[in-house]
């Protein structure tokens, strides 16, 4: 049976951090700048942590990683 792949989609999403934890980019930044305010893009702008619930469902995509 050949070797299963990770799903490339989300291997360019998330990156694993030195504990095993996956880091993530949050959404809603790239259009309507203008929109929001500085406080509001600038935490928007740093990594977070992937939740709990989710963990397991990206970690099968991610296997190889």
């Amino acid at each position: 049976m050949p070797k299963m792949k990770s799903h490339r989609g989300a291997a360019k999403r998330f990156k694993r951090t030195g504990s095993g934890k996956l880091k993530r980019h949050h959404a809603y930044m790239n259009h309507q700048s203008d929109v929001k305010s500085k406080k509001r893009k600038r935490h928007l702008a740093k990594s977070s942590t992937v939740s709990k619930s989710d963990l397991k469902r990206i970690k099968d995509m991610l296997y190889n990683l």
